[in-house]
C-alpha cells in the first residue's frame, strides 16, 4: 500500500525516489507525471530516427536517437514501477548514451576507426554490469557528470566552427534546454520536503524529462547538421510547421 492506494507492482525497492507521491492516480503506476512526461521525449526521438533513416544520415545517428528511444522507455518503466531492476533501464542507457556523443564529436581525429568504438562498446557492457550488480549511486552521478564534461569542450569547438546562424541556434537552444532541466532536477531533489506542503506540486522531475527529450533533440539536429558539413554534404536547418527544427542533406550523386 502506498500512500492509500494497492500497489499492483509491490513495494517499492528502488533505491532513488522524486518528489512525486506514489500511487495516487493508479494502482498500476507509481509516478504518473514521471512517466507521462517522457511520451513527448519517445516522440521525438522517434521523428528525429525517421528523418535520420529518411535523409540517411550515418548509422551512428540511427544508433544516437535508437539510444534515445532506448531510454526513455527505461525511464518510462522505472518511474511506473519503481522497482530496482527498471532502475538500471533508466541509469545505464544515459551512460550509454554519453558514450555515443563522445564517440561522434571526437570520431573525426581518431585515427583507429575500429579498435575505439570497440572500446566504448565494452565500457559501456562492463559499467552496465557492475552498475546492475553494485547499485553504484553516487558513483553512477559522479561518472555521468565526468562524461558529460568530457562533451564540453568539443560540443563548443563545433559551435565556434560553425557560422551557420540557425545551427548555432539550435546550440543555443540545446544549452537552455539543458541547463532549466537542470535546475527543475535539483530543485526537485533539495526542496522536495517544502514543496510537498505546497497545494501544487510543480512536477519538477517531469519537467526535467520534457526539458531533457528537447534538449537531446535539439543537440542530435546540431551534431548531424555539423557532421554533414564534415562530409562535404550540402545540410539545410528547415522548420516543420514553423516549430520543430530538423536536418535535410543533399549529397553528390557520386555519395
Amino acid at each position: 500500500m502506498e500512500d492509500g492506494v494497492s500497489s499492483f507492482w509491490g513495494p517499492v525497492t528502488s533505491s532513488i525516489e522524486c518528489c512525486e507521491k506514489n500511487y495516487v492516480h493508479s494502482a498500476y503506476v507509481a509516478e504518473l507525471y514521471n512517466t507521462i512526461s517522457n511520451i513527448p521525449c519517445i516522440m521525438l526521438a522517434l521523428i528525429g530516427l525517421i528523418n535520420c533513416l529518411w535523409q540517411r544520415c550515418e548509422k551512428r545517428f540511427s544508433v544516437l536517437y535508437t539510444s534515445n528511444l532506448i531510454l526513455t522507455i527505461g525511464s518510462m518503466l522505472y518511474h511506473a514501477t519503481l522497482q530496482h531492476v527498471f532502475q538500471q533501464s533508466d541509469e545505464t542507457p544515459l551512460v550509454w548514451e554519453m558514450l555515443l556523443y563522445i564517440y561522434i564529436l571526437y570520431s573525426p581525429d581518431w585515427h583507429y576507426r575500429s579498435t575505439i568504438p570497440t572500446f566504448i562498446f565494452l565500457y559501456g557492457a562492463v559499467f552496465g554490469i557492475f552498475h546492475f550488480l553494485l547499485d553504484l549511486g553516487i558513483g553512477f552521478k559522479v561518472h555521468f557528470v565526468i562524461l558529460c564534461l568530457l562533451c564540453a569542450p568539443r560540443a563548443y569547438k563545433y559551435y565556434l566552427y560553425t557560422d551557420n546562424i540557425k545551427a548555432r541556434r539550435l546550440a543555443k537552444l540545446y544549452v537552455a534546454t539543458l541547463i532549466v532541466g537542470c535546475l527543475c532536477w535539483l530543485s526537485d531533489r533539495l526542496f522536495c520536503k517544502a514543496i510537498s506542503d505546497w497545494p501544487i506540486n510543480p512536477q519538477g522531475h517531469a519537467l526535467w524529462h520534457l526539458l531533457m527529450g528537447f534538449s537531446s533533440y535539439f543537440a542530435n539536429t546540431f551534431l548531424m547538421f555539423c557532421r554533414a558539413q564534415q562530409r562535404g554534404w550540402t545540410p539545410k536547418i528547415v522548420n516543420f510547421l514553423g516549430f520543430l527544427p530538423y536536418v535535410t542533406i543533399e549529397k553528390s550523386k557520386s555519395q
